[in-house]
């Protein structure tokens, strides 16, 4: 049983960074691809990032490129994404899911996820 838990979300002024972190209670090297979602109320999820973990590549959205890196942290069950000058509109409910096969940016295609984290980014 896989459980992810997203933490360090809080509030910032915009141009402030944040680093989140989500941490697995079951083994990320069944894992093939973990990754980081966001959402506002009444919106889907939308794709953030995502890291493979086998080749490292790493794919972002163009809305935060060249602004965060998902990265995995020295423990191995561990996620992170940095989030540099951050933007109002990076304000949302952050989720980071694993997958267990090579999936694209949809999020239905991700077997796990966590409850979340909230980002909040003021003006």
């Amino acid at each position: 049983q896989v459980q992810l838990v997203e933490s360090g979300g809080g509030l910032v002024q915009a141009g402030g960074s944040l680093r989140l972190s989500c941490a697995a209670s079951g083994s990320t090297f069944n894992a093939y691809k973990m990754g980081w979602f966001r959402q506002t109320p009444g919106r889907e999820r939308d794709f953030v990032a995502s890291l493979s973990w086998r080749s490292g590549f790493a794919d972002y959205a163009d809305a935060v490129k060249g602004r965060f890196t998902i990265f995995r942290d020295d423990a191995e069950n561990t996620v992170s994404l940095q989030m540099n000058s951050l933007k109002p509109e990076d304000t949302a409910v952050y989720y980071c899911p694993a997958a267990n096969n090579p999936v694209g940016r949809a999020s239905r295609l991700y077997d796990y996820w966590g409850q979340g984290t909230q980002v909040t980014v003021s003006s």
